[in-house]
């Protein structure tokens, strides 16, 4: 340094240059290592475990390479003083230069009783004991949002399958009467034909009274048959309603669980703030810093929320269009078997007026031919009765299948998405944690400077500057 004065020892076997220290050092600037000024002024950022053991590593052998030099110069100062003590009297400097040499010794001494085992271990098992404890109430409180979302989902599927049941007793019990009723329509014209047939063989001006009969019969089977098509049509839109409530209480308990879960998210939220608070109580920047994590979180949240209900929303789409699709299916249906049975009424009517004009030549070959249309008819009907039987059991079928796939892929996306959120919380608490022990390391490492700098004489308005500076740089990462 210009302008520092010196004083040169001459001894028998080295020279020595020393430089007398200052009354008053200089208070404009204060220097520092270009590593300590690009550790001070460089911007924190997360480490990874990489990371983390490369600085762990370097710190220890950085550590190493300290106590080795401390050592080293410990053993030339016991060398320098053994070989002054044999020449001359220590001087003043000489004495002051031998405290500063046990100083070290002391230094190394404490640095030795640090790197001892059992004082690691002890503060190990405190930090161990700390995460075990905050672990354990993270389990029991994931352990107790499974349980309650399991039996929900019990309870749900209690719930549809008793639905579904109801629905298919409806179902059964119209079929059966629907079923009885065309038998007695079928026996009942059967019977009207004999008798017809019967009565005009002994009576030849009863054949308009039985041809206003059949009329009316045919008049009174259309309006069975519109009747029982109603009825159809009554049951089929009761079980499209039913479908849509079942589903819309499925949508229902999906919201109830979604809010559910927010409301656990939520706890979990105010646990981890209040217990950063409790560690943080002391620095009121830190609250305002946690906030704003907690706003990324929940922003995070949000958009993963988001995300699923857009995903939901497409499944319930895809249901509705796939349902409107069996209803187009089943409207198609029920319009070709009105126009078949409306050809085959056509037919039937145009057969028995035939009938009529040609059973006064041919009685024999008219009651052979309309028992011949009668069977055809009988076998048709009852063809076109098994047919929609079949089909819509097959329906149905496809119905119950499509709904039990619905409800197995809800089931699996709530639970990769409870996951998928257990996950990013762990993660979360283990940088915050991380991040804690890092910034507690650099908070002691740097009052430990300040209070070095501190013990060389710096005026206090600069060790307080530098305080100030210290306490910026820790809080906006805490």
């Amino acid at each position: 340094m210009e302008g520092q004065e010196t004083i040169q020892i001459l001894s028998q076997d080295l020279i020595r240059i020393l430089r007398i220290p200052r009354k008053d050092p200089p208070k404009k600037s204060t220097s520092l290592l270009a590593a300590d000024f690009e550790r001070v002024t460089s911007k924190p950022h997360f480490l990874t475990m990489e990371e983390s053991k490369a600085l762990k590593q370097a710190c220890a052998e950085e550590r190493e390479k300290q106590r080795k030099a401390a050592v080293e110069r410990m053993h030339e100062w016991k060398e320098i003083e053994a070989s002054c003590e044999k020449n001359r009297a220590p001087t003043d400097l000489e004495l002051e230069a031998q405290g500063h040499a046990q100083q070290l010794v002391e230094q190394a001494r404490i640095f030795k009783m640090e790197q001892e085992d059992e004082i690691k271990q002890f503060n190990q098992l405190i930090l161990n004991t700390q995460c075990q404890a905050t672990r354990d109430v993270q389990i029991q409180e994931k352990k107790q949002i499974k349980a309650e979302l399991a039996e929900e989902e019990k309870h749900l599927e209690i719930e549809m399958k008793v639905q579904l049941d109801k629905a298919l007793q409806r179902a059964n019990k119209i079929d059966e009467l629907r079923k009885e009723q065309r038998i007695r329509g079928r026996q009942q014209i059967c019977k009207q034909i004999q008798e017809r047939l019967e009565n005009k063989l002994i009576q030849d001006h009863q054949k308009e009274q039985e041809r206003l009969r059949i009329e009316e019969n045919q008049k009174r089977m259309e309006q069975e048959d519109f009747k029982a098509r109603e009825k159809e049509r009554m049951r089929q839109q009761l079980l499209q309603e039913e479908v849509k409530r079942i589903n819309a209480e499925i949508v229902q308990n999906r919201e109830k669980k979604l809010e559910q879960e927010k409301l656990a998210d939520m706890k979990i939220l105010e646990y981890q703030r209040k217990t950063q608070e409790r560690q943080a109580e002391h620095e009121a920047e830190q609250v305002r810093i946690k906030k704003e994590k907690e706003l990324e979180i929940a922003q995070l949240r949000a958009r993963q929320e988001k995300a699923q209900d857009y995903k939901a929303q497409q499944d319930e789409l895809r249901a509705r269009r796939h349902q409107e699709s069996i209803e187009r299916q089943w409207r198609m249906r029920q319009k070709e078997l009105a126009a078949k049975r409306v050809r085959e009424d056509a037919m039937l009517r145009e057969a028995r007026l035939e009938q009529v004009r040609t059973k006064e030549l041919c009685l024999a070959m008219e009651n052979n031919r309309e028992k011949a249309v009668l069977e055809k008819l009988l076998r048709a009907e009852k063809e076109a009765v098994t047919k929609e039987k079949e089909q819509e059991e097959r329906q149905l079928q496809k119905m119950l299948h499509h709904s039990k796939a619905l409800r197995q892929q809800m089931k699996e996306q709530e639970l990769s998405a409870i996951t998928r959120r257990i996950k990013d919380l762990e993660d979360a608490n283990r940088r915050m944690e991380q991040e804690r022990q890092r910034r507690l390391r650099l908070k002691e490492f740097k009052e430990k400077k300040l209070l070095e700098l501190k013990a060389t004489g710096i005026a206090e308005k600069y060790w307080r500057y530098l305080e100030q500076k210290a306490q910026e740089e820790l809080l906006p990462l805490k």
